[in-house]
């Protein structure tokens, strides 16, 4: 038989970091070691959104979802004895992408690195932080500044770098369809290349080199042919745009580069060992084909609804990539679907769909102007209500979750609170001594100067980074580089795409929402108020809001007054608005992992104010407003909150939202001394 040559894997990477700068450098180390061929950094909620881990926001939140980066000496240890130089280092960080890339720089020329030499990527994407992620900081003016100044300085300083990743992967995350994907994606990468062009800083010769440096990070989802055309469509569009108009005539540059996580939304706790073949039908997408294959790959682990995955969970997924690579025999073949009739007539109707969706965004005025309309996050919370409603119909089917739903005992979470990794809750205060210890020890007036030169450039027009790189060496924090361009910029809250959503489920006669709204009217009657109100509440930093966002839509759908000021929130500011509001619940959502310091807090607050009574011995006592909360919730978490006073904690295995809204009820009622509705059961 005569042997096929093989084509060049690509970057196999693990989404990973946690606690503190030292123990991520050990993770990132043994994952190296066990073959992985590239690092993908994950970064606490307050390095993300620029606050300093002593900041009030930031509590309960250090080292949870990712590595505290403060300042140059946490950089230092996370890539201590990690050859930069060598390394292909992807990190997802987007408000603050400038501050991370400029420490990174730093490191690597102490480690004796050639900047030039450096490859990897920072996300850099703002827009879909707007829209679904929330790690946002600036309004979208500066912030697609801040982009532009780090591509036009990449690509003269550091260019082997990915200065931006334009990322569907959160848009699909957050709802996004196929088409919505290519064309949001799109739409964002022609607004940083046109302010870029615009901008001044790269002659018109070399603009070709910037388009070579754009990539792209997207999500994969099990209906994988569908995935698999969307890739094709992808890169029929991108290099349709950047010849056309950018007028880049080199194909090489032309390249749609892109790297790719494979679905989380999808993962369930109910069944998750489902996830494997959820995780390995998702990579095949954009594997199989050739000629739309992902330049990297990283997988998310089986047990990531449950919570923080472990190491060895993380190592099952490098496996699964490296046994496709390295055992099959994939890489040995031409694009396998090439000359498909099936596939191309897919791939031209996405092409045609995306296209008349990307001009409708240019007529609006391009992709900034459609964010601060509201016009792509009410897309978004849209869609996501739709999918919603056709798995809680059953019209969707999830394995496990709506059909499919008897089980053996599962030998992988027998014992549940061991199935995740867990941060030491002593470990914020470690890192916050830390914190304080760099600020006392390092020279106080040289960074006061580079801050005040930051503050001037910003309110200038001259390029941010050269200043950024200096605050660097001063030894400025995260949190005091990103005030002094927020005393320059301001801040941005986002639209929230609450109040535009349509109507996603039908309240017909019988129906479990026509039935939940029906409860809900003769609660409020009985209370003697117009409405209902409940409090929709996202505390601290933790930006994923679409779960948040779908409670909202159909409580509102069921005759709810609902209040929803969107994310980052302290437990003050949400218990103001639940007092002035009025409210009947308040409902907290946090996927982050900081429910047991923010939820306690939270309920303290409604006490000292008397809208909740302490638990009692054996339990919650007399609530007036009963607070519930949803998210990525361990069990033994889960006994403690509700031991705390909590009236119900919802995880993703309560899929269905009319039957939380109707649970809601119940709870008011409850809380109330109201007498149980009969009769009113929703229908399943």
């Amino acid at each position: 038989m005569t042997e096929r040559k093989r084509d060049r894997p690509w970057l196999m990477r693990t989404y990973a970091g946690h606690s503190t700068a030292e123990a991520s450098n050990k993770l990132y180390r043994r994952n190296l070691a066990k073959g992985q061929t590239g690092l993908s950094v994950a970064f606490d909620l307050p390095t993300q959104t620029g606050y300093d881990p002593d900041h009030v926001l930031a509590r309960g939140e250090v080292g949870r979802v990712g590595v505290p980066v403060s300042h140059l000496g946490d950089m230092r240890r996370l890539f201590q004895d990690i050859p930069l130089e060598q390394m292909n280092t992807s990190m997802t960080i987007n408000a603050t992408a400038m501050w991370l890339l400029a420490l990174y720089q730093v490191v690597a020329e102490e480690q004796g690195a050639d900047a030039a030499k450096l490859s990897g990527t920072t996300q850099n994407d703002i827009v879909k932080e707007y829209l679904s992620r929330g790690t946002h900081v600036f309004p979208p003016g500066p912030s697609l500044r801040l982009t532009t100044d780090m591509i036009t300085y990449t690509v003269a300083h550091i260019p082997k770098w990915n200065p931006i990743n334009i990322c569907s992967y959160h848009l699909q995350e957050a709802g996004a369809t196929p088409v919505q994907e290519i064309a949001y994606a799109m739409s964002t990468a022609i607004a940083v290349l046109d302010a870029v062009r615009d901008s001044g800083q790269v002659p018109r010769e070399k603009f070709g080199d910037v388009v070579a440096r754009i990539s792209f990070f997207v999500n994969a989802g099990v209906r994988f042919v569908e995935e698999m055309c969307k890739m094709r469509a992808f890169g029929r569009i991108w290099d349709q745009v950047t010849r056309e108009r950018y007028g880049v005539e080199n194909p090489k540059q032309r390249r749609f580069r892109y790297g790719v996580q494979v679905n989380s939304l999808g993962l369930t706790e109910a069944q998750p060992e489902n996830n494997v073949q959820r995780i390995v039908l998702e990579m095949l997408a954009v594997t199989l084909s050739k000629d739309a294959r992902a330049r990297a790959v990283q997988l998310p682990a089986w047990n990531e609804a449950l919570g923080l995955p472990r190491p060895w969970d993380q190592q099952w997924s490098l496996r699964i990539q490296q046994v496709l690579a390295h055992e099959s025999d994939l890489l040995e073949y031409e694009d396998i679907f090439a000359g498909s009739h099936v596939i191309e007539a897919k791939v031209d109707a996405l092409v045609e769909e995306s296209l008349a969706e990307i001009a409708h965004i240019q007529e609006m005025g391009g992709a900034m102007a459609a964010v601060e309309s509201g016009y792509l996050k009410s897309q978004l919370v849209a869609s996501h209500a739709e999918r919603r409603a056709r798995i809680e119909a059953g019209e969707e089917k999830i394995v496990g979750v709506n059909c499919f739903e008897s089980t053996e005992p599962n030998p992988l979470t027998a014992d549940l609170d061991t199935a995740i990794m867990t941060v030491d809750p002593a470990n914020e205060a470690r890192v916050v001594a830390a914190l304080h210890e760099w600020r006392a020890g390092r020279d106080e007036a040289r960074a006061a100067e580079a801050l005040s030169a930051l503050k001037k450039a910003a309110a200038g027009t001259e390029n941010l980074m050269a200043a950024t790189v200096e605050c660097a060496r001063a030894g400025v924090t995260t949190g005091e580089w990103a005030w002094a361009l927020r005393d320059v910029f301001g801040e941005f809250r986002a639209p929230t795409g609450v109040s535009s959503a349509p109507v996603a489920v039908a309240a017909e006669a019988g129906s479990p929402l026509a039935v939940v709204r029906e409860k809900v009217a003769r609660t409020a009657e009985e209370l003697g108020t117009g409405r209902l109100r409940l409090l929709v509440g996202k505390p601290g930093l933790d930006g994923h809001s679409n779960g948040a966002e779908q409670i909202a839509v159909r409580a509102r759908d069921a005759g709810f007054e609902v209040v929803y000021q969107g994310i980052r929130l302290t437990p003050e500011q949400i218990v103001s608005a639940a007092l002035a509001e009025d409210v009947h619940c308040v409902g907290l959502s946090i996927l982050s992992g900081s429910h047991a310091e923010l939820v306690p807090d939270v309920l303290h607050r409604l006490r000292e104010a008397g809208a909740a009574a302490s638990p009692g011995p054996s339990g919650p006592g007399d609530t007036p407003i009963p607070v519930i909360v949803g998210g990525i919730i361990p069990n033994a978490d889960a006994a403690e909150l509700k031991a705390a006073g909590v009236a119900a904690v919802f995880t993703p295995k309560d899929f269905g939202i009319t039957e939380i809204i109707g649970r809601i009820v119940d709870e008011i009622r409850t809380a109330n001394k109201l007498s149980p509705l009969e009769n009113t059961e929703v229908p399943a």
